[in-house]
């Protein structure tokens, strides 16, 4: 009864996955521009995306994508420091940026009626933002703070980079997005001039505008602003590939903390990176995440927090959207009474039942029911509709992927999920990291472990 509920929902939600109100264009100097129609509320999301995050970075400069989204609300030669937020803000809207593995992204929020001064100031920062060396300066202390207050005085997120910079050999994904204190430190204003010259360009940047808008109208705007600027020669990455995991990987994290932690990580394809042969791999590991820890009713909460009592919290995830080879995760942190190693003894066998058992198909279609709505459900927010398609872009993924991902997650069979299972979710395939606490100060007020599998935005 409760699959056939979720099925009605679907068939009523008003935000449709299909890509039949998306237009996509292409400015003369490359830059992308895609356009999404839903007029049912007259409000606007702007958002450029910027094809250029931590994973682009060279070691000894880690971090200069996230200092430099901070410097990018530092004023250009024509508007002074904060202007631009204060400019939006007294519009009636809201503004951010978010820096990750692959991208750098700003957004507005507003009445559609404002789009124009919101695709004027971002042009405007594209090729005129000025770097003040006090302001670098400051900005740098700013971003020093914000590491020891998310990562080094965060017991799990140290956990969590320790584990990143061993599980991943070669893998640029390695590095901290908010990037190793040491680099932050030595950034200069020339680190940052050439890092914002050489990527801030129209043709490695992409429009994505979702609301109340008729494309024409954006296409005219986009090319009244941001078509008026000149591109630049981009230098491609060093493409890195990461050599075969060949064995168990074990990490232990020291620090002062009030409770044990667990993550455990697998290596696996992603849209970008699974072979033709093989694309259906990502939407199966998708599924078997979700059947995994895809709500109250999964097998982890099920089995371990809520039928076993062997931990407090227990999660699993899985991004499919990133340009370079990914992880299905695990996460966890033990209940009261419990052991890391009854934790990770419990792990590894729902790992081990899900590699040995095929899914019934009771369960199957119940947990995929469940993703699509999750799915559909999230589209039906202005914001996250222009989100998807900037992840899928800077993924290097078509947009149109949208118009297929219910049906791919729909096609998924017990007999894939055993496959991607039994390929992934093996030894040798295998990294662990342990956070084995040291005392702390009473003070010190714990903290809870991260989700899993989600991604990361520095803001």
């Amino acid at each position: 009864m409760r699959t056939l509920c979720w099925l009605l929902v679907l068939l009523f939600l008003p935000v449709s996955l299909t890509a039949s109100q998306v237009h996509e264009f292409a400015l003369h100097n490359g830059m992308k521009v895609i356009v999404k129609e839903d007029n049912r509320a007259p409000i606007v999301v702007s958002q450029v995306w910027y094809r250029i995050g931590s994973s682009y970075e060279p070691q000894g400069k880690t971090g200069i994508s996230h200092v430099l989204e901070h410097m990018m609300f530092k004023g250009t030669k024509n508007y002074g420091p904060n202007e631009f937020s204060r400019i939006i803000a007294g519009l009636g809207g809201r503004e951010n940026a978010f820096t990750g593995r692959d991208y750098t992204a700003y957004f507005q929020t507003l009445s559609s009626e404002h789009l124009q001064t919101a695709l004027e100031l971002e042009a405007d920062r594209m090729r005129n933002l000025l770097l003040d060396p006090a302001e670098v300066m400051k900005e740098l202390d700013v971003v020093m703070e914000e590491r020891r207050l998310r990562t080094d005085d965060q017991p799990t997120a140290v956990t969590n980079e320790q584990f990143n910079a061993v599980a991943w050999r070669v893998s640029p994904y390695r590095q901290p997005i908010i990037g190793w204190m040491q680099d932050i430190q030595n950034l200069t204003l020339d680190d940052l001039q050439a890092w914002y010259q050489r990527w801030y360009a129209p043709n490695n940047a992409t429009l994505v505008v979702v609301g109340d808008v008729q494309a024409d109208a954006v296409l005219a705007l986009a090319q009244d602003t941001f078509g008026l600027l000149s591109p630049s020669e981009l230098l491609p990455p060093m493409q890195l590939d990461e050599p075969p995991h060949q064995g168990v990987t074990r990490i232990q994290v020291r620090v002062p903390a009030k409770q044990p932690y667990l993550i455990m990580g697998y290596k696996a394809p992603v849209l970008a990176t699974a072979t033709v042969d093989e694309a259906w791999e990502p939407y199966a590991l998708e599924v078997m995440t979700a059947i995994l820890s895809g709500g109250s009713s999964s097998r982890l909460t099920r089995n371990l927090v809520r039928g076993g009592e062997i931990a407090a919290t227990a999660g699993a995830g899985y991004d499919a959207y990133s340009r370079l080879h990914g992880m299905v995760l695990f996460s966890g942190i033990p209940a009261e009474g419990r052991s890391i190693k009854d934790l990770e003894k419990a792990l590894m066998s729902e790992i081990e039942k899900i590699r040995v058992e095929p899914v019934s198909e009771q369960e199957l279609q119940r947990v995929i029911t469940q993703t699509v709505a999750s799915k559909v459900f999230e589209l039906d927010s202005v914001f996250y509709q222009a989100m998807q398609i900037g992840l899928l872009d800077a993924a290097g993924l078509d947009w149109r992927l949208l118009d297929d991902y219910v049906d791919n997650l729909k096609a998924v069979t017990a007999e894939q999920v055993l496959a991607v299972a039994q390929r992934y979710l093996q030894p040798d395939n295998l990294s662990i990291a342990v956070l084995d606490p040291l005392p702390m100060d009473d003070s010190v007020m714990p903290t809870a472990a991260p989700m899993t599998g989600g991604r990361h935005h520095g803001m």
